[in-house]
């Protein structure tokens, strides 16, 4: 709070430890994973980007994921083969931690608004192909027959008004409004304590929540200390937030209201309630602003699946073989179904895997690798459409999630169990 040095030192210095910080970062991420783009033939999210395909963690000279998922966790550990890109991943700087955005969000908000949400000190690090599309579909449950009301663009508070004047009501116009106004923030602000090179009005529920999806922006959890034990989240999808009952990764807030009214207080500024206050923290009333931004949010749908039943599960009319056994693999030998239930693919629960087993605690790059402790169960409705996956984003493809579920659930899949079992997820 009383900070010695000026705005112009702190920027210099920064600028000046970026690109080490983001080399040590690049080769953590070249390390761990196959970065090539290599998409899954004839597979697209809603508006058309490719999906990727391929498990992109990479194993230990000499190992198969065979062989792998045969050991026990403390024989994995043991040998230290626990795969790289299965452990915690760290945030591009996480000891500076703090809101990082992708260059496409960035280029169009400054666009479109004049707002700029650079960091003089770093950049976003996963490459564009494992991120969701950009901008993503909006799809209304109150107006199905619309489809994808997005029109193509990016809602942005230049926007919205236009968009969706005649669609939504006055108070859930009015919400949504609220939801694309950006509100000072920890690092975006008019402080000398920021990270963006001009004084900033601040960042957007929506600059993250693009289109009430997700462009998989990242941050860092704001109720764990010290430092190096807080966990990396990405943006997750506000598709769906109507049947879901659990907010935030691991606060388990009880309504959609408590989840907008506690970002405000929480995540914008890392749950110090004294910086808040010095770099202007927007304190939302709950009787209108939050009660008018939750019912717009409720109105967020999931992707068409035009290949579901009206229970949730396949048409076998309109499914192929392979979705077909995926389908059964996901109710039967992958144990899937145990927490993911349809039609929605959630229980509303959450859940403590306990990945902790498979690894000795590690510090990696500022971040502590322990136990992750209970996470929630999103829903895998349109899971296509929101890579990377798990609660920090170490997971870039479908293929490498069901990887590691078959690894951490010893569910002893075989090869084709799970390339079938991909293909059904992608029909979700």
């Amino acid at each position: 709070m009383d900070i010695k040095e000026t705005f112009a030192s702190i920027m210099a210095r920064m600028k000046a430890a970026k690109p080490e910080i983001e080399q040590r970062h690049a080769d953590l991420l070249s390390e761990r994973y196959d970065l090539s783009s290599r998409p899954a033939p004839g597979v697209t999210m809603s508006r058309g980007k490719p999906v990727q395909e391929g498990v992109r963690a990479k194993l230990a000279p000499g190992m198969t994921w065979e062989k792998l998922a045969a050991m026990s966790p403390e024989e994995i550990r043991d040998k230290n083969l626990f795969p790289k890109g299965f452990y915690p991943l760290p945030h591009p700087n996480h000891p500076e931690g703090g809101m990082v955005f992708p260059k496409s969000t960035i280029d169009e908000i400054k666009l479109q608004t004049g707002r700029d949400l650079t960091r003089f000190d770093l950049d976003f690090d996963l490459p564009d192909q494992f991120l969701a599309e950009f901008p993503p579909a909006i799809y209304l449950t109150t107006r199905p027959d619309l489809g994808d009301v997005s029109q193509g663009k990016l809602v942005t508070s230049a926007n919205y008004y236009e968009l969706f004047n005649g669609i939504l009501n006055p108070k859930q116009l009015e919400g949504l409004r609220l939801l694309v106004t950006p509100f000072p923030q920890q690092q975006f602000n008019a402080t000398e304590d920021r990270r963006s090179e001009k004084a900033s009005l601040g960042v957007a529920c929506f600059d993250c929540h693009v289109n009430g999806h997700t462009n998989g922006a990242t941050h860092l959890v704001g109720d764990i200390r010290p430092q190096e034990y807080r966990h990396r989240i990405q943006t997750p999808s506000l598709r769906g937030v109507n049947i879901q009952r659990l907010f935030g990764s691991q606060r388990a807030l009880k309504s959609v209201e408590d989840f907008t009214e506690f970002e405000q207080r929480a995540a914008y500024f890392d749950g110090d309630p004294v910086t808040a206050t010095k770099k202007g923290v927007n304190v939302l009333d709950r009787g209108s602003q939050v009660h008018e931004m939750a019912e717009f949010q409720e109105l967020l749908d999931f992707p068409p699946a035009p290949k579901l039943d009206l229970y949730g599960k396949l048409d076998p009319k309109k499914a192929t073989p392979a979705e077909l056994h995926g389908q059964a693999v996901f109710f039967g030998k992958g144990n899937c179904a145990v927490c993911h239930i349809p039609p929605y693919y959630t229980d509303n629960l959450m859940y403590n895997l306990r990945v902790e087993r498979f690894y000795k605690p590690v510090m990696i790059n500022g971040e502590m690798a322990s136990a992750d402790g209970p996470i929630k169960n999103f829903p895998l409705r349109g899971i296509k459409d929101s890579p990377p996956y798990l609660h920090d984003g170490r997971l870039l493809t479908l293929d490498d999630t069901v990887e590691f579920f078959n690894l951490v659930l010893g569910t002893q899949l075989t090869p084709k169990e799970k390339q079938d079992l991909v293909a059904f997820l992608r029909a979700l």
